[in-house]
């Protein structure tokens, strides 16, 4: 009883130190000079540039990882084939490299002087960039919520539905997804808040171009070096409010699969 105890409070007062505490000086210091303020701060020209540009780089870097969690998973969990180790460590990666590193990889290969420089494809500081860097940082969160899902339910539906005379896709589409959906659903969330909190691999590769090339981390860093602190936390607000957002549909989802996993056990029991 005494462990359980100050072990619950160790962990909240962990919370309080490094999560609660500073939310709330966030918002304190975004609120400092009033509403109005903290209004103009969010509908400043380049606050909804980089708000824009943020939820559109998020956007298609979730609708990447979907697609290419799907596939990978599907390729390791249903095929046998050469190479599978390797690409398990590939998906890995992003988790290993540093994003700064990633960003400056980008500058190699598209970069003025680098391989495919000489073809001016316009992907450095421009809104290509961005989106590639985002894709890179977040594209194994789908993939890795689904390859032990997929390893743990087996095939044998799946096997039966084909001999049953049913298409891969029709397969996939009435037997997979359903019993993957909530799986990758967390993997969206997950890849979702981080694609929106990127900040080294799109700092190197956008070139801080106000008002076109920010997304909300970066303008958030503008105004803290311009000494513009209100508007700095009132950005930093906004982002603040969207990751607690995913955090929100990220306990929804496990309270929703904690009560399926419960009915299941009651009906098993019954």
């Amino acid at each position: 009883m005494k462990w359980r105890v100050l072990l619950v409070g160790l962990t909240v007062l962990f919370l309080s130190l490094f999560l609660l505490v500073p939310l709330a000086a966030i918002l304190v210091e975004a609120l400092r000079k009033g509403a109005g303020a903290y209004v103009r701060a969010l509908l400043d020209p380049d606050a909804m540039v980089a708000i824009r540009l943020t939820l559109l780089c998020a956007s298609i870097a979730v609708v990447a990882s979907v697609i290419f969690g799907i596939c990978a998973a599907w390729a390791v969990t249903r095929f046998r084939f050469p190479g599978k180790s390797l690409l398990l460590t590939f998906i890995d990666l992003p988790f290993a490299v540093s994003p700064v590193v990633a960003g400056l990889l980008m500058v190699l290969v598209f970069g003025g002087q680098g391989w495919l420089g000489p073809l001016h494809l316009g992907v450095l500081f421009a809104t290509p960039g961005i989106i590639l860097a985002t894709i890179f940082v977040s594209f194994p969160f789908v993939a890795r919520e689904l390859i032990p899902l997929m390893q743990e339910q087996g095939t044998e539906e799946e096997e039966a539905a084909l001999l049953l005379g049913a298409s891969g896709w029709q397969t996939f589409v009435r037997i997979t997804l359903p019993k993957i959906k909530w799986g990758l659903l967390y993997g969206v969330i997950l890849a979702n808040a981080r694609a929106m909190g990127e900040f080294g691999a799109v700092s190197v590769v956008s070139g801080h171009i106000r008002g076109r090339t920010n997304t909300i981390p970066l303008h958030v860093e503008i105004l803290y070096n311009e000494y513009n602190f209100v508007a700095a936390f009132a950005v930093a607000s906004l982002l603040a409010l969207l990751a607690l957002a995913t955090l929100g549909a990220k306990a929804l989802l496990e309270w929703k699969l904690r009560r399926d996993a419960e009915a299941a056990q009651r009906e098993a029991g019954a």
